[in-house]
């Protein structure tokens, strides 16, 4: 499940290249903000689902008017959705609070925001690993 959106020639760019990448092996299913309903939808015998990304889906959310306490409250019910799935649920995720403190404030709402959805899927996960450089390094759980 894909959530980025192609609101620009470079981003169009982006998600070309995705595609690209991806093959004809993927199901790609592009979903900017309704992840709950849509993984509570899924039909299919995958072996896996990919969430690519939530911070891409937090910045749709806000975008959208939707308040910190409604991300936080979807975040609890993608959660419980999750945990219902037979599936393995690979979640993508950026880290944005490791910076400076952002001088406005919707970019500190966002960057507050995206830490409580990473902490609270973290906690509901067996596994989370964190990428440097392309280096992965487990920060919950063991690399597989």
């Amino acid at each position: 499940m894909a959530t980025s959106q192609a609101l620009d020639d470079e981003m169009k760019r982006r998600i070309a290249r995705h595609r690209k990448a991806r093959g004809s092996d993927w199901t790609t299913i592009e979903e900017p903000t309704k992840l709950t309903e849509t993984l509570a939808s899924l039909k299919t015998n995958c072996e896996a689902v990919l969430i690519d990304c939530l911070t891409i889906w937090i910045s749709n959310l806000l975008m959208d008017g939707e308040t910190e306490e409604q991300i936080i409250s979807r975040t609890e019910d993608l959660i419980e959705v999750m945990k219902k799935i037979g599936q393995s649920i690979i979640v993508v995720s950026n880290e944005v609070g490791a910076g400076i403190v952002p001088e406005n404030k919707i970019a500190r709402i966002y960057r507050d925001i995206a830490g409580i959805v990473n902490q609270r899927m973290a906690v509901c996960s067996d596994t989370v690993v964190m990428t440097v450089a392309g280096i992965p390094h487990a920060i919950k759980g063991t690399l597989r």
